[in-house]
């Protein structure tokens, strides 16, 4: 006997599923993110501390129809509102960028800051209105806390200095103002030295050369100049002595594991190695077949190259990446990816890609010296020879330590500058036991008569593994009194020497924007892309744009492009200012005579390994 069913019953049943749907898809929806709401509130917060600034600055600013009123509380009540105004501003002004990053701990400082300045406001019964706007602006971050989730960036000592020099500036500044503010009620005709004189004293909390009348505006200077001095100095206290966070590093365990993820897919990427750089921290797929090397540079989470590993666990791994930046509001970014690392990252990320440049690639099996197209390269090679070179190929595994010890101090006396260039395409060490399986070639030439160094060696190149039958270039020197030409005879040496060793593919120099610099000398190239080579070859003068290519060009290569990968255009001025500091472009830290000079050509090893080169200060 059948049993009937219900059909309005039957009508119901999928409408369960699809509301518990469009229920999670409104869940999900109320949980993304208000791209624009931290940047809104980050600005007011800064116009609200610009005001607090200005007001407890200005004095005309505060002439009201309810500053008669003021007469009306102590004298020291209004003064002290009025010093604790300006901090006040000052500290909105400063957290406004990490509002805008939705830092957490800045969301939790400003929401205690925004009600004080607006008592403030009110208790000196001055300006009511940037009160009103201080507790509305208060409610607004109420309401949306939760798009404030950013952890705190990875902190540094260095932070401290950096506090240090800035706020003494605004305070010496700011202080200055203030002092100058009130022309009217000094006593005499003080000039600027002496004003001078009086913020630089205020700030520690003594009394200079300037007095006022009446006593209550000496009051106000007094106490915004302490308050001043005070804030500079506790800041910079805190930044010193909180608990520092390590620098990006590559562990001995996580260095393992890289190693053996190149050891299978090695062969996928020239830059693969690069990932074993100790200056990087890492990140590993959920099932541990991918890797993500990477390094936090003002506020830009940057990757170079490709992931490490299978290509089939690149998205778990690229999650991961996103995850991490998601969680301290870091731009993410990779720099020096190859095109099916581009494709995966915009795929997998949402992100964008832009064209860097190409990377030269050389097929060492099929290079030859013959042809017109060789011509000048191999006149060149011929005339160095001539003139007394030779060059030696080896693996690193083969030099004596005395030889490693040797062509690490040339290479750091041959660099010219205190820094060591490179991120995506430097491993920024040498002579290390784990990396034997490197090969280095050499340039060698008889002492001439009266040189007292009496060395022969005169140009190195050093490049790193690329799967089991190819290399990449990490590091190209010479001497620089040494004969033009060198480097041609270095590279053709090793492409001439290196099937020997079952090498195949070697990968020379990046050449950045190689199209746009061949394609705009070619006959029928339009204004704009002739007007872009033009910009090229003028910042050449400066960077090593138009004579890489062309360097590389020589040796008859494939070009293989590399990409930048980003979220939004705006990020781009970002992410090329991080860029340029992680290759040492340009670098924010101690100035020259507070550093101690180092070979950068070495590197420290992990501790515990006697038969390692460590660097000579």
């Amino acid at each position: 006997m059948s049993v009937p069913v219900s059909t309005e019953q039957d009508s119901q049943a999928p409408e369960q599923p699809r509301r518990r749907g469009l229920q999670t898809l409104r869940t999900q929806a109320a949980a993304v993110p208000r791209a624009w709401l931290p940047g809104a509130v980050g600005y007011a917060c800064l116009l609200i501390g610009l005001v607090d600034i200005a007001s407890a600055v200005f004095p005309k600013l505060r002439r009201t129809r309810m500053h008669t009123w003021a007469g009306q509380l102590p004298g020291t009540t209004t003064t002290l509102a009025t010093a604790g105004t300006l901090l006040v501003g000052i500290l909105l002004v400063l957290l406004a960028h990490a509002l805008r990053r939705r830092k957490q701990r800045a969301w939790r400082m400003v929401c205690v800051l925004l009600p004080v300045g607006a008592a403030l406001h009110v208790l000196r019964w001055h300006q009511v209105g940037p009160a009103i706007v201080s507790v509305v602006l208060f409610v607004v971050m109420l309401v949306h806390r939760r798009e404030f989730y950013a952890k705190a960036d990875p902190r540094t000592r260095w932070r401290a200095l950096l506090n240090l020099v800035v706020m003494g500036a605004i305070s010496l500044g700011l202080g200055l103002l203030i002092v100058s503010a009130h022309p009217a009620k000094e006593m005499g005709h003080p000039s600027l030295l002496d004003r001078l004189h009086e913020t630089v004293w205020g700030l520690f909390g003594l009394d200079g050369p300037i007095s006022y009348h009446p006593d209550r505006i000496g009051d106000v200077v007094g106490y915004s100049l302490a308050g001043l001095g005070l804030l500079t100095a506790v800041s910079t206290a805190y930044l010193l002595l909180r608990p520092e966070k390590p620098e990006p590093e590559l562990t001995a365990d996580e260095e393992v594991k890289v190693r053996a993820l190149l050891e299978r897919h090695g062969e996928r990427d020239s830059l693969g190695y690069f990932a074993l750089r100790r200056d990087k921290s890492v990140l590993f797929s959920p099932t541990g077949k991918a890797a993500i090397s990477y390094r936090v540079i003002s506020g830009v989470m940057l990757a170079s190259g490709d992931p490490v590993g299978d290509v089939e666990a690149w998205p778990g791994a690229i999650k991961v990446f996103m995850a991490q930046a998601r969680e301290h509001a870091w731009v993410p970014a990779v720099v020096g990816c190859s095109e099916v690392g581009g494709e995966v990252w915009t795929r997998e990320a949402g992100l964008d890609a832009l064209e860097l440049g190409d990377e030269a690639i050389v097929d060492a099996t099929t290079f030859s010296m013959a042809g017109r197209a060789m011509r000048n390269v191999r006149q060149m090679v011929k005339r160095i020879e001539r003139n007394g070179y030779s060059c030696q190929v080896r693996r690193v595994s083969d030099l004596t330590r005395e030889e490693k010890l040797r062509i690490a101090d040339a290479a750091a006396r041959w660099r010219g500058t205190d820094t060591e260039r490179g991120f995506s395409m430097a491993l920024g060490r040498f002579g290390d036991p784990a990396d034997d399986n490197c090969v280095v070639v050499t340039a060698h030439k008889e002492p001439e008569e009266g040189d007292a160094s009496g060395d022969d060696l005169k140009a190195v190149l050093h490049f790193v593994p690329w799967g089991p039958d190819g290399i990449s270039l990490e590091l190209m020197r010479r001497d620089r009194a040494a004969d033009p030409g060198l480097n041609e005879l270095l590279i053709v040496a090793a492409l001439q020497a290196v099937p020997a060793m079952g090498i195949r593919r070697v990968s020379l120099n990046f050449a950045m924007f190689r199209s746009a610099l061949a394609r705009g000398e070619r006959i029928g190239a339009g204004p704009v892309l002739r007007a872009w080579r033009g910009l090229l070859v003028f910042l050449s003068r400066w960077f090593q744009i138009e004579s890489l290519y062309k360097f590389n060009a020589k040796f008859q290569p494939e070009w293989e492009p590399r990409f930048m990968v980003y979220p939004n255009t705006r990020d781009l001025p970002r992410i090329g200012f991080a860029v340029m500091q992680a290759e040492a472009f340009i670098t924010l830290g101690m100035p020259k005579f507070g550093r101690k000079r180092q070979r950068q050509g070495l590197m420290p090893v992990p501790a515990g390994d006697s038969t390692s080169i460590a660097p000579a200060a």
